[in-house]
């Protein structure tokens, strides 16, 4: 015990180091704080887009779900491929293009006023209550599940632990995004990466190991082995990459939390390279992440589990030696902060650019507006808070819940309409701004009537139909009055052997459904 207490000190104390380290962003230059002056390259942007990607409930809910149901629970990880993709060719260069610091100026220049600040609240609201809750609650859920025994000196009431976990936490992240803006983010999200590569790739192979090579995944569990399940599964039909694939261009194009490191990019290029690198580690995310919850369903297959969420902890507990559990204690304490310290920093940029900027102070100056960014930190670490203590309640109070579903579901009565939102700024041709305000606010209405009368829908599936739906608001009177623009104008490379990259991945992801199906 406490060679893993040592380890997870030394972690805190590298952490706090290399954030506080780098240079102290200019308090005259905004670029400065909030997008690290326009400077990170491709790698930068890879690893820290990743690690904001990663969080606790992965290592749980994930690895349960593949004990469950196997690689189709990959779909959720490889399909964010496609995502990534038209991030990197299609909507980050007409960002760069226009040089925004936020996703709402873009939407103002396209659209008007009005529309932006209706996304801009959006975001804001969903960041700073769902989006850190969440985060906070499940990286501090699952650090308390997998490790109680080592945490039992913050208090023997679990409820107290996670609480404490909770607020100190997040109280770390928001420390040093309040200090060092972006550029500490990035270089914070480079450690945490590795510290979840490392953990995350020793229980893979501690697990192949148990099950006797990776023959046995095929020998043990073939039907585990399989990307498709069928359209009338109630988790993960294969019919849910339609909308997936809808919700992937809200998360990885139109998400400030994940695009702020490639509007802060050198160039265009280092942007593309970024995303494009991002793909291929989500495809060593989904190996680390899916693999080992299949592996236990084979070595645990004559004694299975009640609760599928334990399969990480029984791993942990029950493969690992004493030193790297403290290992994989930093790798959940790691899913944790890489989020959350995103998420500050784009709440900052978000507030203080479209809101404070925009409606109450027009002349505000960079220092100003790099102070009101911190003070927003505060606040949302207050909220965010709050909002993790609450879902920790909620869990508490309703332990079958299938609680990963629940929040995402919540989520999406706001992504809807941002993915109809974005699509309608960069696809259509003078849309109206009236039209496109509707077609953003309908997908709430749109949610609970597909919930009423369809209510065994997927909500995959669901979220899809109520984007098509929603989108034909404006997109049908949009190109019957104005057209379409030919589909090469909405395609930028920044060279051809990047658009060639780009191409080959999204083959090998074609490639991997078919050979998986």
């Amino acid at each position: 015990m406490s060679i893993d207490l040592a380890i997870v000190i030394a972690y805190f104390v590298l952490l706090l180091i290399l954030a506080l380290s780098g240079k102290k962003p200019d308090q005259d230059n905004s670029e400065s704080y909030f997008l690290s002056s326009r400077n990170l390259r491709w790698h930068s942007i890879a690893i820290s887009t990743i690690a904001t990607n990663i969080q606790g409930y992965q290592f749980l809910g994930m690895m349960g779900s593949a004990y469950l149901f196997g690689l189709a629970q990959a779909n959720l990880e490889i399909n964010a491929i496609t995502g990534l993709w038209m991030a990197a060719f299609i909507f980050v260069p007409l960002y760069l293009k226009n040089k925004v610091v936020t996703i709402t100026q873009f939407i103002q220049k396209k659209l008007n006023k009005t529309v932006a600040t209706a996304y801009s609240v959006a975001n804001i609201l969903l960041f700073s209550t769902i989006g850190l809750g969440a985060a906070l609650f499940w990286g501090a859920y699952a650090a308390d599940l997998v490790f109680a025994e080592y945490l039992t000196f913050i208090s023997e009431e679990r409820i107290i632990r996670i609480t404490v976990l909770i607020v100190v936490l997040g109280m770390i992240s928001a420390f040093y995004t309040y200090y060092g803006g972006l550029s500490a983010v990035v270089r914070t999200d480079i450690l945490q990466f590795a510290i979840l590569v490392i953990g995350g790739a020793v229980v893979l192979f501690i697990a192949i190991n148990k099950l006797g090579g990776w023959e046995q995944l095929y020998v043990k569990k073939a039907e585990l082995m399989h990307m498709h399940l069928p359209s009338d599964h109630p988790q993960l039909p294969w019919t849910l990459v339609f909308g997936l694939f809808l919700l992937n261009i809200n998360y990885w194009a139109a998400n400030q939390t994940v695009i702020q490191r490639s509007l802060a990019a050198r160039s265009l290029k280092d942007a593309q390279i970024g995303l494009m690198a991002g793909g291929i580690l989500k495809y060593f995310m989904a190996v680390i992440i899916i693999i080992p919850g299949i592996a236990l369903a084979g070595i645990l297959e004559d004694n299975p589990l009640n609760e599928p969420d334990q399969a990480f902890p029984y791993m942990v507990t029950n493969f690992l030696p004493v030193g790297v559990r403290g290992l994989i204690l930093c790798a959940l304490f790691a899913s944790l902060m890489s989020t959350i310290d995103s998420i500050f920093n784009s709440l900052s940029t978000l507030f203080s650019i479209d809101i404070y900027k925009e409606y109450i102070n027009k002349s505000a100056t960079d220092r100003q507006l790099i102070a009101v960014g911190r003070k927003t930190i505060i606040v949302t670490l207050i909220t965010g808070i709050l909002m993790g203590y609450m879902l920790l309640y909620v869990k508490f109070e309703n332990p079958e819940q299938a609680f990963t579903h629940t929040l995402n579901e919540l989520r999406y009565y706001i992504n809807c309409g941002i993915v109809v939102l974005i699509c309608t700024v960069v696809f259509m041709v003078r849309p109206s701004w009236k039209l496109a305000l509707l077609a953003f606010v309908s997908t709430i209405p749109l949610q609970i009537i597909f919930k009423h009368f369809f209510p065994e829908m997927n909500y995959f599936v669901r979220a899809g139909w109520v984007i098509c739906c929603a989108y034909a608001i404006i997109a049908v009177p949009t190109i019957l009055k104005n057209g379409i623009q030919p589909s090469k104008a909405y395609l930028k490379f920044a060279s051809k052997e990047l658009k060639y990259f780009g191409i080959v991945l999204l083959m090998s992801m074609f490639l991997i459904h078919w050979v998986f199906h």
